[in-house]
């Protein structure tokens, strides 16, 4: 969750929160100069947001800019299961934070296949109380269809954790993360109702490089699992973002050969989907081409797309994004199985 606070510059006095506490959730502003006004947007998990012109240090709202009322209506009128936000041990005194979304009618007493939606690089988060838009719509209908879906944080991702929990990655990117989500999915494995046979993973872009780290490097855990637009080899990404974390190439060689699914390919075991627009120009298509070679010399079935000239959203052209999840709904369908 984000709230807005204030403090004293000269460190007397108490840090308040502005933040109405009768409005949970994830808060955004965009302050004006001599912060007395700001435009406001707040969601929660599920409920869709709304912005609103607000008096700063009052909080009041002044007019409402956008409420989304229709949204959050039809929204509301969907069939549902409970979701929740819990924390998982992955070793020692190591919590990490994760959500869940049941089915609808959920039955404690079966066991459910689990798909787990990841991203696990450091310059982001996927647990966080805060409107998702059309991709937890996509996760409500595998629900629906009597899957459970789940989310995990590991060390190093972009989270109010401290500065151990965020540095503990530098040089490191894409070790820890396995680690942690590894050692999380066998942790809910062991849940009364998960069905430890049936998990699987799926990601985009750094998520789709975990994803790949996690079916390379954890073969046993994962039933399937779908890689979009992934990094196959951390050498191929931009400087700016790979060095800040993992340092010079000429350096850290072992660390990011370490850190590639590249080099850990042909322990696959899982079904396997990648998906890569070939315009893509942020993670290049040559990744994907350099991890399609690896898999084939070391004979290892797996499936595979190609989204001609789409770029890294894989979302030109009218029907693109309805194919692509279809496609994805498709394969889970297929591999996951549920019940």
């Amino acid at each position: 969750q984000a709230y807005l606070y204030r403090s004293p510059l000269n460190g007397l006095g108490r840090v308040e929160r502005l933040t109405p506490l009768s409005q949970p959730g994830s808060h955004d502003y965009s302050v004006a100069p001599g912060a007395h006004w700001a435009f406001h947007t707040y969601s929660s998990f599920g409920v869709p947001p709304v912005t609103e012109l607000i008096r700063l240090p009052s909080h009041q709202a002044v007019r409402t800019l956008q409420d989304n009322s229709t949204l959050r209506a039809r929204v509301a009128a969907l069939k549902r299961g409970r979701s929740k936000f819990f924390r998982v041990t992955v070793g020692g005194n190591t919590d990490v934070d994760a959500w869940m979304m049941l089915p609808p009618n959920f039955d404690s007493t079966k066991k459910y296949p689990v798909l787990f939606y990841v991203y696990g690089e450091p310059a982001g988060t996927t647990v966080t109380d805060e409107w998702e838009g059309g991709l937890y719509l996509w996760h409500l209908m595998l629900t629906q269809q009597g899957y459970i879906v789940m989310s995990v944080d590991n060390r190093g991702t972009a989270t109010p954790r401290g500065r151990a929990w965020r540095k503990i990655v530098y040089g490191e990117v894409g070790v820890v993360s396995s680690a942690d989500q590894a050692a999380a999915a066998r942790s809910i494995g062991r849940m009364s109702y998960v069905d430890s046979t049936r998990m699987g993973v799926w990601g985009w872009s750094g998520g789709g490089s975990t994803t790949l780290n996690l079916l390379f490097r954890s073969p046993d855990v994962y039933k399937m699992g779908m890689a979009v637009a992934p990094v196959s080899d951390q050498r191929y990404y931009d400087t700016i973002y790979q060095e800040r974390y993992m340092g010079l190439p000429s350096v850290n060689v072992d660390g990011y050969r370490r850190g590639s699914p590249i080099t850990f390919a042909k322990n696959l075991k899982a079904d396997l989907l990648i998906v890569h627009g070939s315009g893509d120009d942020n993670v290049h298509y040559q990744n994907t081409e350099a991890v399609v070679n690896a898999l084939i010399a070391a004979n290892k079935p797996f499936n595979m797309m190609v989204y001609p000239n789409r770029t890294h959203c894989i979302c030109e052209g009218e029907t693109t994004s309805l194919h692509l999840f279809t496609l994805l709904t498709r394969y889970i369908n297929e591999h996951l199985r549920a019940h």
